[in-house]
């Protein structure tokens, strides 16, 4: 079975339009080395204790939507969170009685440290919960806006259940990798990644890609939210087709997928070329506008 796991599609207002948070995933990584991705990783069982049920606002309600049973909504957003912290140095939070409050870079670096046990006050506990409760901070789930939900496809022995969410940039805070899971990371248009990925520049996997893709349509964070909500949450698990002239994953509405309602905008197949997975429509299929446009048939 797929292992839980949650991404954050970090989003800000550049000078020239919408900019998205990249991170490079260190080569020696076991899933998906040396790929520039979005922050994100595995849902723990400590993302599901008591203590966030006060620690944490609500999730965002579209959040029911990607969680069947177990882990709960909440348990998959402060993973979300969680992992944002730890590759990225980016969290959303809420201070008490203070709501519009920055919580900046540097107070942020300072609670990723203190959760790993890397630096802490005398006699306190490592851990998120207690760096949050020794400042008054709580997450703020409700920022968290579902984007997707991609399933490894069967055919790899690593497989995740990731639920993609949209976030933009917390006041005061910047972005930055670990050093460790995590060896570079950059603030970018989503055409300029993808001009990287086809020069081949970069290594993206398909669901990075068609977020990237799907991100051009939104000149700004506003529009991008607009997107968010248009999106279909169901899940997307690519059927790999071992084709004797190009392999390709096949997407949900393709002709060699078995669920035939199409669930992300965009064409509906990654064909490998070069040793890249490229989008592209099957043969003889009608061009509808491409992965920017409109909402995807559900």
């Amino acid at each position: 079975m797929p292992r839980h796991a949650a991404t954050v599609v970090v989003v800000r207002d550049g000078a020239q339009g919408l900019e998205v948070f990249c991170v490079l995933r260190h080569q020696k990584s076991s899933f998906l080395g040396g790929a520039v991705v979005f922050p994100g990783g595995k849902v723990d069982p400590g993302d599901g204790a008591d203590v966030w049920a006060s620690l944490a606002t609500e999730p965002h309600p579209r959040g029911a939507e990607m969680a069947e049973g177990e882990p709960s909504t909440r348990a998959i957003a402060v993973a979300a969170c969680r992992e944002a912290l730890e590759e990225g140095n980016i969290i959303p939070l809420v201070r008490a009685g203070e709501p519009t409050e920055a919580v900046g870079d540097a107070e942020v670096d300072t609670i990723r440290r203190e959760a790993h046990g890397l630096v802490l006050p005398p006699g306190q506990e490592a851990g998120l919960a207690a760096a949050l409760v020794r400042r008054g901070l709580r997450l703020a789930l409700h920022a968290l806006v579902p984007w997707a939900r991609w399933v490894t496809p069967e055919a790899e022995s690593r497989r995740y259940d990731a639920r993609f969410f949209l976030l933009e940039l917390p006041l005061g805070q910047v972005g930055r990798h670990d050093e460790h899971e995590t060896t570079m990371s950059f603030w970018a248009r989503p055409t300029t990644v993808l001009q990287r990925f086809a020069r081949g520049e970069i290594f993206l996997a398909p669901p990075t890609t068609r977020t990237l893709e799907t991100l051009t349509a939104a000149p700004d964070v506003r529009a991008a939210f607009e997107l968010a909500a248009q999106q279909s949450l169901r899940p997307i698990c690519p059927h790999f087709v071992p084709d004797d002239v190009a392999p390709f994953l096949a997407l949900p509405g393709d002709p060699a997928h078995a669920v035939r309602e199409q669930r992300v905008n965009g064409p509906t197949r990654f064909v490998l070329r070069d040793a890249r997975f490229v989008s592209e429509d099957p043969p003889g299929a009608i061009e509808d506008g491409g992965a920017t446009g409109g909402r995807a048939t559900t």
